[in-house]
């Protein structure tokens, strides 16, 4: 059994229907990526398996546990982190505020303290910012303040949409090396990334979405070298 399982999802915005059967499994410790034009469902996917939008078919399970009817802080409590699309970082607070947010759910003080420390050790630049309002961060910087803060609630699961939007190519390399890093220590992903080369290549384990369906699956280097891959999305 997967940890993260999605079984035939289909998920509307009015009558539209966005996602036409969508399935998909996330093992535990994997990098899954979803890979797929603008508008093919992507963020969707992830929304749903969040909370923010209820599928009106299909399930979404959690180690085995049905995720259906719950609340996004009661899917992010079960340990289910987004890391949402534009970073959403509470733009008013210091950097610090912002990690304290990521543990609301917690009480464990000593363990909250530990992990602030590790934050700061595998995002080194926001030791320096601590004291600093997010919100005049520069676009990488908010980034590591996202991450960060959905890791102080010790996720199982941490998903990542579009991490690299917007980044200068030397800060994408960097938020690519820190999501290897993360999965190393033992966190599983499931990211969505309009940077297939890149998604693809630490994958092991990618969806190709177009239209709200899944096309094509296999693992992240395999796709690489798929031709209908490589004409679609890698150029």
């Amino acid at each position: 059994m997967a940890l993260l399982e999605i079984d035939d999802i289909h998920v509307f915005y009015d009558q539209i229907e966005a996602l036409k059967g969508v399935s998909l499994a996330v093992e535990a410790d994997q990098i899954v990526t979803l890979v797929g034009a603008n508008g093919a469902g992507k963020t969707t996917t992830l929304r749903a398996i969040s909370g923010l939008l209820h599928p009106r078919q299909g399930e979404i399970r959690l180690d085995g546990q049905s995720l259906a009817d719950l609340q996004p802080h009661e899917i992010a409590t079960m340990g289910v982190v987004p890391v949402p699309e534009g970073r959403r970082i509470f733009s008013r607070l210091t950097v610090s505020e912002n990690l304290e947010m990521g543990a609301f759910t917690r009480t464990d003080r000593q363990g909250i303290d530990e992990d602030r420390e590790r934050m700061l050790t595998l995002f080194p630049r926001l030791r320096e910012r601590l004291k600093q309002v997010a919100g005049t961060l520069s676009g990488g910087e908010q980034q590591m303040v996202a991450t960060a803060r959905a890791l102080m609630a010790r996720p199982r699961v941490l998903l990542m949409d579009e991490p690299s939007m917007g980044l200068s190519p030397v800060m994408v390399e960097h938020v690519f090396d820190t999501i290897r890093t993360i999965n190393k220590q033992g966190v599983t992903i499931l990211l969505v990334e309009q940077n297939a080369l890149l998604a693809l290549s630490i994958a092991d384990r990618a969806y190709v979405l177009e239209s709200g369906r899944i096309v094509l699956t296999g693992r992240g280097p395999e796709l690489l070298e798929d031709e209908k891959v490589q004409r679609a999305y890698l150029g």
